[in-house]
């Protein structure tokens, strides 16, 4: 069978792509120029480069050219690129960690095992989680300002699966999900798998936009919107009353579910009230104990209005049908005696003592960032492309994200975000200024 010549062409470039002799960054020649160099038509090199793109290994930049996209990870969310042998710092992904945290693990797993009817953690869990544990939650959100009854509190495996069941409860394939520009990149990977659209809204270091979010509603019918109004990952940013109010009444005149993130509210103890609070029967709050105590502990929560329980509930059944036990037992433990509300405090003095570091090493090169919150923002020049900078630093054994991995846009603003939750302070200091080197020096 004859392979037809567009897709010969596209086979060899992107055979150079992943064999690395055509390196991350190159710019390919223009459509004309490469119609001409292979002797073929100006649409067959247009379906030479679309080919390209469908597969991931080119992007095309509106004034400026295709260029060689860095296939080797290092735009997305997977922070395990190199042997950790290999790294000096793993800024892509934020593990934060307590000295004592294996400690308390070991004690906790000792009082769990004299204590209780250990057989009852090995049994099948309730959709949502039992009701002792469900209750230890509601009372948790009490100080977050959500104020439901343990009944309207769902426990997950974490906030990813959290949102999953929101989103595959509330939104059907082809339905509209208004999102910020730049989003928590976990949002764009379960719309994919669910075909679900997201419309980007405008939004900047002060906060999302609203206005463009009542011009979508206007134009669009738009099932659910989606807002992190606590430190805004990645840009920081944190909502004012305002902003809040005004989102709710957006959503209220349009009808439209939120989804409120506050994965990352722990940061922030006097933000002002959720979202939730202010629109209780339209509001899926999402939530998570991983931040706080540890990412590989997988406990997350939904707290869902009345009328959506039953169809949340089903959800959760035929995802996982319940959470792990043990998992909520150790939760539960450490929320009755006081050990989330330590562990809280620990983070946000860590986090700001990591942002003074930042702000110390970058400020001068337009880091947006927040004192409470776990991570930068870095705009890079036009002349200094980003995934080129993330793959020189990963050479030296630093792991960063580039904008497209946060970017609901076709095209991804010029940037990196750095996650600084990982890193001993001394090694981050270090890779900071080996940033700044690599932006300056370039």
């Amino acid at each position: 069978m004859r392979v037809e010549r567009f897709r010969s062409i596209a086979d060899e470039i992107a055979t150079g792509i992943r064999a690395g002799t055509i390196p991350a960054g190159t710019r390919l020649p223009t459509h004309r120029d490469l119609a001409r160099r292979r002797g073929i038509a100006l649409a067959t090199a247009t379906k030479v480069y679309r080919e390209l793109a469908a597969a991931g290994l080119v992007v095309g930049e509106a004034g400026r050219g295709t260029y060689v996209r860095d296939i080797s990870g290092f735009g997305g969310t997977d922070p395990r690129r190199l042997p950790a042998g290999a790294r000096l710092a793993d800024l892509s992904f934020n593990q934060p960690l307590a000295p004592d945290q294996s400690d308390q693990l070991r004690h906790a797993l000792r009082e769990l095992a004299t204590e209780g009817d250990l057989g009852a953690l090995l049994s099948q869990q309730p959709p949502g989680g039992r009701g002792a544990d469900r209750a230890a939650v509601a009372t948790y959100l009490l100080d977050r300002g959500i104020d439901v009854p343990p009944a309207q509190v769902l426990l997950t495996g974490g906030a990813q699966h959290a949102l999953d069941t929101v989103l595959s409860s509330i939104a059907s394939p082809g339905e509209v999900v208004a999102v910020d520009a730049l989003t928590y990149p976990g949002v764009k990977l379960l719309a994919g798998i669910r075909r679900i659209e997201l419309a980007p809204l405008p939004c900047g270091p002060v906060g999302s936009d609203p206005d463009g979010l009542e011009a979508l509603c206007r134009e669009r019918p738009v099932s659910a919107i989606y807002v992190m109004p606590d430190l805004h990952n990645p840009l920081g940013f944190t909502l004012d009353t305002a902003a809040r109010n005004r989102i709710v009444e957006i959503a209220r005149r349009y009808d439209c579910v939120l989804v409120e993130d506050g994965t990352y509210s722990f940061l922030v103890p006097d933000a002002p009230p959720p979202l939730h609070a202010l629109a209780p029967e339209r509001t899926f709050y999402v939530g998570s104990l991983s931040k706080n105590l540890s990412t590989g502990l997988r406990a997350g929560h939904i707290v869902a209005p009345r009328q959506h329980l039953s169809t949340v509930t089903r959800a959760l059944r035929a995802s996982s049908w319940g959470v792990p036990g043990i998992v909520t037992a150790l939760t539960t433990r450490w929320l009755g005696d006081g050990t989330v509300a330590r562990m809280e405090r620990t983070r946000r003095e860590d986090a700001r003592r990591r942002q003074a570091i930042a702000r110390r090493e970058l400020a001068d090169l337009g880091l947006m960032s927040r004192p409470g919150s776990y991570w930068g923002w870095l705009p890079l020049p036009d002349e200094l492309r980003s995934d080129i900078v993330a793959h020189r630093l990963a050479e030296n054994g630093i792991l960063v994200s580039t904008a497209e991995a946060f970017a609901a846009t076709r095209h991804a603003p010029n940037a990196i975000r750095l996650a600084l939750a990982t890193p001993g302070i001394e090694v981050l200091a270090a890779a900071l200024r080996q940033i700044r080197e690599a932006v300056r020096l370039a």
